[in-house]
């Protein structure tokens, strides 16, 4: 048997009539850009988050330097993030002139919150909390932290469509809630596509300026902006898999659900669930010392894995001018080394868990 780290054509044969409906009805309108798809999801997305305002934008990394850019946030500040992140979220910050400022992760994969404090200086201005692998960071200590010292906080929710923190939606906490809808995302699409989430409506009313190449009405550019639309085609087929999104969470948190009861080989850590959290598991992500050796073995038994990441930001060629070396993190360098992420998809088949969680438990 052969099994994929992630099948996003059983996505798609799970909604298939609905998904071929939808693409003919957009194609056929004659409409593909900033139009009724995309005024329909951005409603039907901020009412299933529980924000105010949802705007559509073309990819997650746009949704996190926007929000930056909208801000204010920019050369001379400071945003705290966690170490152990992809390197998108660093990405937001940069690509303004902003310094990022690294922060631990805890043993839930999220920005340490009680470390906070400690990295607050005179320039710090923001904090970007990474919802990572679908679980919420601890995001009561982070707000009151944020509101203690007049920080914005905007929250990276690219994996963590439908989680919760005392059951708050994730993307509802901060000032800004910034998504992706890449095709393997909990709420993915068939391409890219993005969207922030916020309840100010300033700041809603400035991301559509932006997005529009700065541009309230045609032809009259009122800022320097970008070209970041989420489509219609996209968008159209986003509202389809939005309509299922409960029962598609569900299906993922049941198969990491049968992961948890019959993984039993101490050769891999499990993962960690923060107490007042839900989590809609992205991704599945065990961890070992012995990890290569583990890939190997899964690789021949037709077990396909990703390493969700092999190389913290700090230590990217791409920041290599920060200065950072190796050691200076040493929390989201022991992840980066040992974290492992299994087979975790919709339409994964009950024979097909069996069979990793068999491999699993000989190894």
């Amino acid at each position: 048997m052969k099994i994929m780290p992630n099948r996003l054509d059983r996505g798609f044969y799970q909604y298939q009539e609905e998904f071929e409906q939808k693409a003919l009805e957009v194609l056929r309108s004659g409409w593909y850009v900033l139009g009724n798809e995309v005024k329909q999801f951005e409603e039907e997305f901020a009412a299933y988050v529980g924000s105010k305002y949802c705007v559509g934008l073309a990819s997650g990394l746009d949704a996190l330097w926007l929000a930056f850019r909208i801000l204010g946030v920019g050369e001379g500040d400071e945003v705290l993030v966690q170490s152990n992140t992809y390197i998108a979220s660093v990405m937001g910050i940069t690509i303004n002139g902003a310094t990022p400022v690294f922060v631990e992760p805890d043993a839930y994969y999220g920005i340490d919150a009680d470390a906070l404090e400690a990295k607050i200086t005179d320039k710090t201005k923001a904090i970007l909390v990474v919802h990572l692998y679908g679980q919420a960071c601890e995001m009561d200590k982070i707000c009151s932290v944020a509101k203690k010292h007049g920080l914005y906080l905007v929250e990276d929710c690219a994996q963590s469509h439908g989680g919760c923190y005392g059951g708050q939606m994730t993307g509802t906490f901060g000032d800004i809630g910034c998504f992706s809808f890449y095709p393997s995302k909990n709420l993915g699409g068939f391409g890219d596509g993005g969207a922030i989430t916020t309840n100010d409506p300033e700041i809603a009313q400035k991301m559509k300026i932006y997005r529009n190449y700065g541009s309230e009405k045609r032809y009259y550019n009122m800022v320097v902006g970008t070209n970041s639309r989420l489509d219609e085609l996209q968008a159209g087929l986003l509202r389809v898999r939005l309509s299922h999104m409960k029962e598609l969470t569900q299906e993922k948190i049941d198969i990491a659900a049968r992961y948890d009861k019959e993984l039993v080989n101490p050769a891999f850590e499990l993962p960690k669930r923060r107490a007042n959290a839900n989590h809609v598991f992205h991704q599945y992500v065990i961890r070992s010392s012995r990890r290569d050796e583990l890939i190997r073995y899964l690789d021949e038994k037709g077990i396909g894995t990703i390493i969700h990441y092999p190389i913290p930001p700090h230590l990217a060629e791409a920041y290599a001018y920060l200065g950072f070396a190796k050691g200076d993190y040493p929390v989201a360098e022991r992840f980066a080394d040992e974290v492992l992420s299994i087979p975790m998809y919709n339409g994964m088949t009950e024979e097909e868990q069996t069979y990793v969680i068999d491999a699993l438990n000989a190894f």
